[in-house]
């Protein structure tokens, strides 16, 4: 399974001029290329969406512009603040952050007539058009020579780090043509293009795998199949995670597994292979499917299933359908209980449904393992050309 875009040949053609250095140009100050660097409108924002909204520091989450994760503040009308209104090609940055997302950017495209207002914590930085393309500065500010310019000028603290304007416009800026520099562009989205192809296809995965689930057990809430229905404490064992000074080597052979995923490596495991991590407190909603034996710690549950009654495959969907705050008791950090988890009910179908289910489940895994394969492979290459057009 490949990625729809001309059976991969702009990437292959990309891949094959990837070398030595090309860089070509000359490396200048940063803010003779951005002759506007300035911070946002410092205005108090609200919980309502009324009016027209305002960037925060969210909105650059996941190296993206996010619509959906700005703020408002019931302004409505851009009199007086026509300056602080995001133009088309403007570079957010993040100057005050922690100190892994110190430096994030990311081009404002405009959609249609939309308004947005730049809001305070992030920078914009306007090009000068004449010299530097928009999207090649953000390319670069994705660099890991830009980011290791960043570090070296940060100011640290106990919670958060911060850069001034006047020391970012005297980090050094790699100048070449605009040719050049629209050449660099065209193949890195190429690229780019190619990874999001990818993405999207490991997304309908999932909504395959969960219509499949549907389709074969039907609505959990409502037990629309009128499935017999199992309390978790027949079916399953719950283990209880503990701290993993003792067994933390790097060299391990066992994930040491917190309720977000894999932290570190361990000498030794608490839950066997083929479970589900639920959270014990904090990330609680969000359940993960382990193939290997793991060492749970304190704050995430290991959840293994006694394979005469239950799958793994369908236990981890049901848990992805099941809202586990619902069982939360807790006033400030989201938790949960032993006791309460295997006072869970949910609809048992016969073990053979449930192995049909497994074996589709593992189809789809073969299939999403080579589109991941695909993946790493460009994101290689985007690696090998980011370090040849910007060291």
């Amino acid at each position: 399974m490949g990625i729809e875009m001309t059976d991969l040949e702009d990437v292959k053609g990309i891949a094959g001029a990837a070398g030595k250095p090309q860089f070509n140009g000359e490396w200048v100050k940063l803010g003779l290329c951005f002759p506007y660097i300035k911070n946002g409108m410092n205005v108090k924002q609200q919980k309502g969406k009324s009016g027209i909204p305002i960037t925060r520091i969210e909105t650059l989450s996941g190296n993206r512009f996010n619509r959906d994760k700005v703020g408002y503040a019931g302004i409505i009308s851009t009199e007086g603040i026509e300056d602080r209104i995001l133009a088309d090609g403007d570079i957010l940055m993040s100057h005050i952050n922690s100190l892994p997302y110190l430096g994030r950017a990311v081009m404002y495209e405009k959609q249609d007539d939309e308004q947005m207002i730049h809001g305070m914590n992030l920078l914009r930085l306007k090009a000068d058009r004449s010299t530097i393309r928009p999207d090649y500065a953000a390319a670069y500010f994705r660099s890991e020579h830009f980011r290791r310019q960043i570090i070296r000028i940060a100011n640290k603290s106990v919670n958060q780090a911060s850069f001034s304007v006047r020391n970012l416009k005297d980090l050094s800026f790699p100048l070449v043509t605009l040719d050049r520099q629209r050449d660099i562009v065209d193949r890195l989205n190429v690229v780019d293009n190619g990874i999001n192809a990818l993405q999207q296809m490991l997304l309908r995965f999932d909504t395959l795998v969960k219509s499949r689930f549907i389709e074969m057990f039907g609505d959990m809430r409502a037990n629309s199949k009128g499935l017999p229905i199992a309390v978790w404490r027949d079916v399953l064992v719950i283990k209880n995670g503990r701290n993993q000074k003792a067994v933390e080597c790097s060299e391990g052979p066992y994930p040491i597994c917190g309720s977000g995923g894999v932290m570190s490596r361990a000498s030794s495991y608490i839950t066997s292979a083929n479970s589900v991590i639920i959270g014990r407190k904090g990330n609680i909603n969000t359940p993960i499917l382990m193939r290997e034996p793991f060492w749970n710690v304190d704050t995430a549950f290991g959840v293994e299933p006694n394979e005469a009654h239950l799958t793994v495959e369908y236990l981890y969907w049901f848990c992805q359908w099941f809202d586990f705050n619902r069982l939360n008791k807790a006033v400030t950090i989201p938790s949960l209980t032993k006791t309460d988890l295997y006072s869970i009910q949910m609809p048992l179908p016969d073990i053979s449904s449930q192995k049909r289910f497994s074996a589709f489940v593992c189809q789809v895994d073969k299939l999403r393992f080579d589109v991941q394969q695909q993946i790493d492979k460009l994101e290689l290459l985007k690696s090998s050309l980011m370090q040849e057009y910007f060291g």
